[in-house]
């Protein structure tokens, strides 16, 4: 458990942007994980099965909110419109961007900016970049379309990169 605690709260953590909640979520992914003790004991594949059991938790956990989700994004001005313009954010970051920081500020800069995303393209966000699925992998996962999976992280970085400018990230960065 100590030496995977760390990865099953972050990796819960992005994707339900609720600490307490991803506390929960870790809490049940080591639950099963004593539950399979004996097959995980000398596995090589351990933290693999830990990261999907976490992934899948967090997903059902999002997955029973998701009417929530549809209700806010409809409070907003344009909702579902995809006619609204939108700002154009040229979105080649590269692995320096954030090197002065130490890795702790980048850390928390990250999650906190995650954070302020909306559910649903914080977590089709996180699971591109951070889980390394597919566009359609994150399609089946999540149950919705391809398009919107693409629109989704296509308006999350957009937005992050708003939010790392308001943090003194200049815009020639991003």
């Amino acid at each position: 458990m100590r030496a995977y605690q760390d990865m099953v709260f972050s990796t819960a953590a992005r994707l339900a942007g609720n600490d307490s909640q991803a506390e929960d979520i870790a809490q049940e992914v080591f639950i099963r994980a004593y539950e399979h003790f004996s097959d995980l004991r000398c596995s090589p594949t351990a933290g693999g099965w830990l990261k999907t059991v976490t992934t899948n938790l967090a997903l059902n956990y999002l997955t029973r909110y998701r009417k929530r989700w549809r209700l806010f994004s409809e409070l907003k001005d344009g909702a579902g419109d995809d006619r609204s313009p939108e700002p154009h954010t040229e979105w080649a970051v590269e692995d320096t961007l954030l090197a002065d920081l130490g890795a702790e500020q980048r850390r928390e800069l990250i999650d906190g900016a995650l954070h302020r995303l909306p559910p649903h393209q914080r977590v089709a966000l996180v699971l591109y970049h951070f889980e390394e699925l597919s566009y359609q992998e994150i399609a089946d996962k999540l149950g919705v379309s391809l398009a919107k999976i693409k629109t989704d992280i296509r308006r999350a970085r957009a937005a992050l990169a708003a939010i790392l400018q308001s943090h003194g990230l200049v815009r020639e960065c991003l």
